[in-house]
């Protein structure tokens, strides 16, 4: 019988990851604080049905970006939070945030995103590309992304929000 790795034992694999990036060479700018939110499921009677409905999904993670790569900001996030279906996720990913605009105030990207939850997936990890909305304000941006229905990784589409605090 194959052993599921404890809450405890996934934030602490998800930390190392994290703590193992070129800090010596980050500015406090490339880093930020994600704090998670929101969610909104478009088939609200199959999410209730089966009880995949929680809507308030606190959580926290990190953000850190790498610089510039294919005229697009490099980032990776990595966090962990309360999902719809009331159990932790845990996720890590890497992405590119591409500007709609001279200001680079609204962004769109994709993160390449590696989960863990028992509510996705009949509980096994899975890897996913994740479509990415940003719009930055003066000290915080705000991140718009869609989990979109896919056979048994996610059953439901759902758009959730989260806010990025950049330390500066």
């Amino acid at each position: 019988m194959q052993r599921k790795p404890t809450l405890f034992r996934r934030l602490n694999i998800m930390l190392l990851a994290v703590a193992s990036l070129p800090a010596t060479a980050a500015s406090a700018g490339d880093w930020g604080i994600n704090v998670y939110g929101l969610s909104y499921h478009w088939d609200r009677s199959l999410a209730r049905q089966n009880d995949w409905d929680n809507e308030f999904n606190p959580g926290l993670g990190v953000r850190y970006r790498l610089g510039s790569w294919l005229k697009a900001d490099a980032i990776i996030d990595a966090g962990a939070y309360h999902d719809s279906g009331r159990n932790t996720a845990v996720y890590a990913a890497t992405g590119l945030l591409w500007p709609l605009d001279k200001d680079k105030r609204f962004n769109l990207g994709v993160a390449l995103t590696a989960f863990h939850s028992d509510t996705y997936n009949q509980g096994d990890p899975f890897i996913a590309p994740i479509p990415l909305f940003s719009l930055r304000f003066e000290k915080v941006v705000l991140n718009l992304t869609h989990f979109p229905k896919i056979g048994n990784l996610n059953e439901v589409h759902t758009t959730a929000m989260f806010f990025t605090f950049p330390l500066r």
